[in-house]
């Protein structure tokens, strides 16, 4: 977290509930904390409240789609459950509410923390004891999660240490060290490595014959062969 005093900028004063370790206007007056993901721009740009919604609830909310495609991947073409998509609708109103009372983040950091476990006991399942050949993927888009939140700890944890270290070195140095934007790109990775898992789970149990290619190289997306003839 960041340390009080940070100067002000274009957008007033902070109404967030959160203020993370960038130096807050450093780059520009009109941008709070400039090095952060674009999925949650208007948040980091502005440290308000509303934005701060904005950018943790629909975390909340994707997390539930993700959690219901893993349950349901074998599951025949064109099913619906019901009650799974109940529970976790009333799970994201209920979080939702909850949230908007107590504005505690913990309480939002937690309710994820939920989501994301059940996400990597599921998949643990399915590579263990389903299609042990999608382990590499599998544990691939936990890793890169894993490492992300790892940087995002230490951005908390060595907050005061980080910013001293800043003013002391060249500034392409001191931009490497922003962990809170390291953060966002190994997590939106890892989410990204995770739904192309989600995706080959699915389409191989419908028969599809996905298939792992790389563009230019590096850049990892599904393809897909003509169905299986029954």
């Amino acid at each position: 977290m960041a340390p009080a005093g940070d100067r002000e900028g274009y957008w007033g004063p902070t109404t967030s509930t959160l203020d993370w370790c960038e130096e807050n206007y450093a780059v520009t007056w009109y941008i709070a904390e400039f090095l952060v993901g674009m999925g949650s721009w208007c948040f980091h740009m502005t440290l308000k409240y509303e934005m701060q919604l904005l950018d943790e609830l629909p975390m909340i909310y994707s997390c539930c789609i993700f959690v219901y495609c893993m349950f349901e991947c074998f599951k025949m073409k064109n099913s619906v459950n019901y009650h799974l998509l109940f529970t976790l609708v009333l799970f994201s109103l209920i979080v939702t509410m909850v949230y908007l009372k107590v504005k505690e983040p913990i309480f939002h950091q937690v309710m994820y923390g939920m989501l994301v476990f059940t996400l990597v006991v599921r998949s643990i399942y399915i590579v263990t004891w389903v299609y042990p050949w999608l382990r590499g993927l599998g544990y691939t888009s936990l890793g890169v999660f894993l490492l992300g939140f790892l940087f995002w700890n230490i951005d908390n944890i060595f907050c005061d240490s980080l910013r001293n270290f800043r003013k002391k070195v060249p500034p392409i140095i001191g931009v490497a060290t922003q962990f809170h934007a390291w953060w966002h790109i190994l997590t939106g990775l890892g989410s990204y490595l995770h739904i192309l898992f989600s995706l080959y789970t699915r389409t191989l149990y419908l028969r599809y014959r996905p298939k792992v290619k790389f563009l230019f190289g590096i850049w990892p997306v599904i393809l897909f062969e003509p169905l299986r003839k029954q």
